[in-house]
């Protein structure tokens, strides 16, 4: 688990009136809602007294009140305001307890949570601000596709980026077959906390790159980074035309994760190929990967070592290599050794 980093806990229509919701980042209970003002707040689901649940509660937009004895505690600072259990004599202070609270942002259509450490304690650093998906032009259409994944991040997160496994994974006549496997050589550079696939032609042995060429009558060219904890972006640029994608693989526990794919473009916006390409045939893709990983469970109960082989596993030990770099820079409050040479091409067939 990565700390100090924004992950997203729901998308921002699961967030509804005065309603509290459950979630679960890293094996930390969150509760969230809306202020009265519709800003969002997020606080550890564990009141302080007795360890109930605070999502059990009321909520009056804003405080929380726990279900058990009534105690209220400050949507955003998680400060406790009312204990009513205390008389009029009584020397305890409860404005000096607190349940953990987290930053809480909404961006793209996500409500977003800052994990600092598990307590919900005020972080010593800085807090950035939460990952936004870039756009390009002032109108576009977005989408949201979601599914859980029974695996451990690391697990995911490799499947993400595994440039090898289209062919056989999603095999389709509209996108990859075995047939269509070639020599592939892409060139990568380091960015911060990352690694980038720099802007090249996208790979001509998949259908709806050579769509998107005849219907913007543009040469289109990708771009593809992937930044800790977990976010992997793509742009595709075809002259004025582009898309923006982010897909996100956020861990809940230990062995379960959820995948997050969020799309922006500007592409033909009264004529809907893209919607149709990411509303139909984006849930099969991810379906796909939620089977391949099901799957692969099965086996890495029994052995979890696996093999990064050549090139084509580069990315993947690059992701381990990182997250190593970024704890020891924690550690030590040295700078991060950047583990990616740059920039290098890595060659492999797909």
């Amino acid at each position: 688990m990565l700390w100090e980093f924004w992950y997203p806990a729901l998308r921002s229509n699961q967030l509804r009136g005065r309603r509290l919701k459950r979630a679960m980042l890293l094996d930390v209970p969150l509760v969230l809602g809306r202020d009265s003002a519709g800003k969002p707040f997020a606080l550890r689901d564990i009141c302080p007294h007795r360890a109930f649940p605070l999502s059990f509660g009321a909520f009056d937009g804003a405080s929380v009140e726990c279900a058990y004895h009534g105690w209220k505690f400050d949507a955003h600072t998680g400060q406790c305001r009312v204990i009513p259990s205390l008389t009029a004599d009584s020397k305890l202070k409860c404005e000096r307890i607190y349940a953990g609270s987290f930053p809480c942002q909404e961006r793209d259509g996500y409500v977003w949570v800052f994990l600092g450490n598990p307590e919900g304690r005020a972080s010593e650093t800085a807090v950035p601000p939460a990952p936004v998906l870039p756009t390009f032009s002032a109108k576009y259409q977005i989408a949201h596709l979601w599914a859980d994944l029974a695996c451990s991040v690391d697990q995911a997160i490799i499947g993400l980026m595994d440039p090898a496994h289209g062919p056989f994974v999603h095999q389709a006549w509209w996108w990859r077959t075995r047939h269509s496997i070639r020599d592939k050589a892409k060139q990568f550079e380091p960015i911060p906390n990352g690694f980038r696939m720099s802007a090249h032609s996208p790979s001509a042995n998949s259908a709806p790159y050579r769509i998107l060429k005849l219907i913007t009558g543009e040469p289109a060219t990708t771009m593809i980074d992937f930044v800790l904890p977990n976010q992997r972006f793509e742009q595709i640029r075809a002259g004025r035309y582009w898309l923006s994608s982010r897909t996100t693989v956020t861990p809940l526990g230990a062995e379960l994760c959820r995948l997050d794919f969020c799309a922006a473009w500007n592409i033909l916006p009264w004529f809907p190929i893209v919607s149709f390409i990411l509303h139909v045939l984006g849930p099969r893709f991810i379906r796909q990967d939620t089977e391949v990983i099901k799957k692969q469970s099965l086996g890495v109960r029994y052995e979890d070592r696996m093999m990064l082989v050549d090139d084509a596993d580069r990315q993947a030990r690059w992701y381990f290599e990182l997250k190593t770099a970024h704890l020891e820079a924690k550690r030590t409050g040295e700078p991060m050794r950047h583990p990616v040479p740059g920039p290098v091409t890595l060659r492999w067939r797909s």
